[in-house]
Parts: structure tokens; C-alpha cells; sequence
């Protein structure tokens, strides 16, 4: 629409001028005619920018718009003289537009609405159908109808030729635009795809050029050493990071069969603007562009600083298990020989009176040894947990049960109160002697806790696993109310041998802890908001296990 405006302004201008220095060209006087022509061009671009505005097929729009064109030559060639028009190159013009807009077929069609158009102009004019405007009335007896045949198929061939030059690079050209935007767009995803991997990569990585100039840094590489991208970009390796002077000059320094026999790793420690130490693994790999020679390098950090602290634990964990098998040993050791001496201490008692001291001596000694066994079994019991044998069983039944052995213990107070909440039935996949253990840990740690007397309460509830949605977990709760633990005792509670007990042992919630962890579960000791202590177990319950409540008790 653009150069169609633009080809019609000129031709605007060249009437005027030519009307203005000489009025009469070899069609004649430029008449009103024309004029309106030109008028008439300049209407219908202007209707054809309303309508591509609102018209979704563009292509029907520009086939239209071509179509017209063949009609406007047509009649530009019908006011300039008809068979003596210089014009029909205009055609051509009209052609290459068409091959360039909607390619091959647009051309030919356009190629052949001119070949037509043309054709059919010249004929009317030389048989004195039409007469064109400034044609000479000489034309029928100056040309013969070879001639007039001759130039309508000379223009023709040209029109088709046109069009098959024309649309032959303009295939090649869309061919090779599409490819282009086929490459682009992979392109595109390669970087982007770059860059999300660079992005996600949870090791800190530092790219160099060859002058040790900061190319790139990654977000980890960004959170270890609190530097942005932006800070460090085109700068000395050694002005960001003046920790690792030193350490990259004899790697890069090496060729690459020197470097394969030299440790792959660098340890080294950091210290963050907030002052924490940060434990680094680097490891240096050279940045080449295809097979050119190193062009860089490519610096990769692993914080280590958990898996450090991870394996201290672990040393420590090892040292306590094989500190705890020798106790283990040296216990069961002991126990032996204690059973042998309270077994003679009560022979020797047996015949004593009742008022000789030597018999109130060694009823001491039964209970030291009693309370000795005790301690021994208890010790043995954490440093050696049984196997789990895991089964099916009813949870509040086992509950209830280990209630009532409890209560008939010479561990119960007369004055204790007990109280049951519990859930929905539920059965549970576990070790009931275990969990049994557990349970009466827990009573007797309740009944301590209130020597005066006063109550507990079982609560149990399902729970959502929040590490799995999908799996349930029951919470078993033990409240009493008593006077409840302060933050020492809270943060010691499960901790081997610590005990305000005056006879405890100290293994008691140890002992819990340790058994639950080997059921896979889960415990938790806190202060309730009402008062008193509160210990509760967390254990798995897979899907098939959760019973319905029954609607007919």
C-alpha cells in the first residue's frame, strides 16, 4: 500500500509538471481523466487500510489488492494511448509484488490476470471496440494483427517470466527466512536450556577467560560468596577473591597430561561476610572451544561444610557405638557373677535371725544388687535393642493392656487417676513388645513426676505425614500433671544418663527414644499449655492399616 502510494504520488507530480512545461504528451493533453485515476488509486489504499485493520485473512486481502493492481494498469495503459502505451511494464511491477507477498502462486495468478487484461485491452483497441484515451485512429491501418499478436504474446512470456524469476527467489528467500527462524528458535532454547542448567547447578561455578578474567558466575557461586554477577564481571580472578591467589597458577600452568596425574581436588576454607567458615571443595577444568587451544578455565566449589560436619558426627557416632559394645560387653559380663552373689547373699541371709545385723546388712545388699541388675538390664537394653518384630496388632488394645499391667505394678500410686482419649480404632504394624516397653517407660516417668499424686492421660490422634502427604502417622501422647520440665531437663530429656532422679538411671526416655527410632517413628517431649509434661511417639500407618470406627457399639 505504502509504494503504491508512493509510485502513484510520483506519477501525480510528473503529470502536473508536464502539464505545467509542455501540456501535450504523445497520448495527448493530460486530461481530468487522469487525474481522477490518480484520485481513485488514492481512495482505494485508503479503503484498504480500514479493512486491514479489521480483516484476519490477510491473504485474501493482498491477493485483492493484486488484483486491483492488474485493473489500475489496465486502465493507466487505457488513459496513455492503449497499443502506444509505454505502461505495461507496470504489470511486471505488479508481478514482482505478488511473487514477493504470497510467493509462486501469487505470481502466476497475478501473471496471468495481466496476461488477460493486457491481451484483452490491445484486441478491443485495434478491432475499434474501445478507444483509449490520446490513441491514435490510425492504429488498425499503420499495425497488422501479427504485430499486435506478437507484442501481446512478447508481454505475456514477459509477465510469466517475471513471474517464475521472481517467485523462484522469493521461495528461496521464505525457504531460507524459515530455516532461519527454525534455528533461531533452536537457538534460543539452547541458551536457554544454557542457562537454566548453569542455574541449577547447586556447586558454585566461576568461568575465566585466558587473562583470569571473570566471565561468569553462578547463583550457587553467588550464595557462597555473597559476589553478584554484575560486581564481578571482566575483573581479576585474584581482586574478587583473594583467597585463591595462589591456587590456580600451577594447575593451569601444567599441560593437560601433567594435570591428569595431579589431584582432581583443591580443599579450602572460606570465611563469609557474616564470619561462619565455609569448608570448599574446587576442582579446575579447562575451557577450550572446540579443539583450540585452553582458552580459560572452568572453576567448580562444593560446599563441604555439612558433609564434613556430617562425617565428625559420624566419627563420633562410631567411637560412642564401639564405647557402647564394649560397655554392653563388660555389663553382661557383670551381670553373670551378680546373679551368682545375690544368689549366695540370699543363702547366707536365710540363716540369720531376724534381729542379727548381719541380716539387715545384707538385705542392703539384695536391694543394691537388685537395683545393680536393674541398671545393667536397662543399659543392655539401649546399648543392644532388640530386633523389631514387626506385626499386626490392635494399637489401644495394647494400649489398655499395658495400662492394667501397670496399675497392678508396685510402681502404681494409689492415688494416680489414669484417662483414655482415643482415635478411631487403628491397627498397627509394629513390634507390640517393643511398643509395650515403650509404654510403660513412659508410665513410670509419669508416676515419678507426681509423687503427691494426680493424673495422666493416654491421647491418641492421626496425623498427616508431612514429608508424605499420602502417609498417615498416629501420635500416642502421654500428659501427666505434674510440675512439668524446665528448658535443662527439656533439652537433656532423651540424653543417656541424665537423670534429676535421685535413683534414676537416666536411661528411661533413651531407652524410648532408641526403640522408636528402630520402629521408624519418631518422639517428642515438651511442656503442655495446661500444665505438666507431655511425651509423645509418632509411628507409621500405612494406608490399609486405618480401621472405621464401629457404628453398632
Amino acid at each position: 500500500m505504502f509504494l503504491r502510494l508512493l509510485f502513484v504520488s510520483l506519477l501525480l507530480g510528473a503529470s502536473i509538471f508536464i502539464q505545467v512545461k509542455q501540456p501535450q504528451t504523445y497520448f495527448g493533453f493530460i486530461q481530468t481523466t487522469h487525474f481522477l485515476l490518480i484520485a481513485a488509486v488514492y481512495f482505494l489504499t485508503f479503503v484498504y487500510a480500514i479493512i486491514f485493520k479489521f480483516l484476519k485473512n490477510l491473504v485474501w486481502l493482498a491477493y485483492t489488492q493484486l488484483l486491483a493492481d492488474t485493473f489500475i494498469v489496465t486502465a493507466i495503459i487505457y488513459v496513455t494511448g492503449g497499443i502506444g502505451s509505454i505502461f505495461s511494464f507496470l504489470y511486471m511491477l505488479t508481478i514482482i509484488n505478488g511473487s514477493i507477498i504470497v510467493y509462486r502462486k501469487g505470481a502466476m495468478v497475478i501473471a496471468s490476470s495481466s496476461s488477460i487484461l493486457y491481451g484483452l485491452l490491445l484486441d478491443l483497441h485495434y478491432y475499434g471496440v474501445i478507444h483509449p484515451l490520446g490513441a491514435s485512429e490510425a492504429y488498425a491501418v499503420k499495425y497488422h494483427s501479427p504485430y499486435i499478436f506478437f507484442l501481446i504474446l512478447v508481454n505475456i512470456m514477459g509477465f510469466y517470466l517475471v513471474a517464475y524469476l521472481s517467485s523462484y527467489l522469493s521461495e528461496q528467500t521464505r525457504k531460507s527466512r524459515v530455516e532461519l527462524k527454525a534455528k533461531q528458535v533452536d537457538i534460543d532454547k539452547l541458551e536457554v536450556l544454557n542457562e537454566s542448567i548453569i542455574n541449577s547447578i547447586t556447586s558454585g561455578l566461576i568461568v575465566l577467560d585466558g587473562q583470569n578474567r571473570i566471565i561468569l558466575i553462578n547463583p550457587a557461586a553467588e550464595e557462597i560468596f555473597d559476589v553478584k554477577n554484575a560486581q564481578a564481571f571482566n575483573k581479576q580472578l585474584d581482586q574478587v577473591f583473594p583467597f585463591l591467589e595462589g591456587k590456580l597458577s600451577g594447575v593451569q600452568q601444567t599441560s593437560p597430561q601433567s594435570a591428569k596425574r595431579l589431584s582432581p581436588f583443591i580443599d579450602l576454607s572460606y570465611l563469609n561476610s557474616n564470619g561462619g567458615k565455609r569448608h570448599l571443595r574446587l576442582s579446575i577444568s579447562p575451557l577450550r572451544l572446540q579443539q583450540a587451544d585452553q582458552k580459560g578455565s572452568v572453576l567448580i566449589f562444593q560446599d563441604m561444610t555439612e558433609m564434613m560436619k556430617i562425617e565428625e558426627e559420624m566419627k563420633k557416632v562410631e567411637g560412642l557405638a564401639l564405647i557402647g559394645e564394649l560397655a554392653a560387653g563388660i555389663a553382661h559380663e557383670i551381670r553373670n557373677p551378680m546373679a551368682s552373689i545375690s544368689g549366695s547373699i540370699q543363702m547366707l541371709r536365710d540363716g540369720l535371725s531376724e534381729n542379727d545385723v548381719n541380716r539387715r546388712l545384707m538385705d542392703i545388699i539384695s536391694r543394691e544388687i537388685s537395683r545393680l541388675n536393674r541398671l545393667l538390664n536397662n543399659f543392655l537394653l539401649f546399648a543392644r535393642p532388640k530386633k523389631a518384630n514387626f506385626q499386626e496388632f490392635d494399637l489401644h488394645r495394647e494400649i489398655l493392656e499395658s495400662l492394667e499391667l501397670f496399675k497392678n505394678s508396685h510402681h502404681w500410686n494409689g492415688k494416680m487417676g489414669v484417662f483414655t482419649d482415643f482415635c478411631d480404632p487403628i491397627r498397627l504394624k509394629s513390634d507390640p513388645e517393643q511398643l509395650k516397653q515403650v509404654l510403660w517407660n513412659l508410665f513410670q516417668n509419669a508416676c515419678q513426676a507426681m509423687p503427691e499424686g494426680g493424673s495422666f492421660c493416654v491421647i491418641t490422634r492421626l496425623k498427616s505425614d508431612a514429608s508424605r502427604p499420602d502417609r498417615k502417622r498416629v501420635k500416642i501422647s502421654v500428659r501427666d500433671t505434674g510440675s512439668g520440665l524446665d528448658d535443662r531437663v527439656l533439652n537433656k530429656a532423651f540424653t543417656p544418663f541424665f537423670t534429676t532422679k535421685e535413683e534414676g538411671s537416666g536411661l528411661g526416655l533413651a531407652i524410648v527414644k532408641r526403640i522408636i527410632e528402630g520402629l521408624h517413628g519418631e518422639v517428642i517431649a515438651k511442656n503442655h499449655s495446661e500444665g505438666g509434661a507431655e511425651v509423645s511417639i509418632l509411628l507409621p500407618v500405612p494406608p490399609l492399616h486405618l480401621q472405621r470406627p464401629d457404628t453398632k457399639a
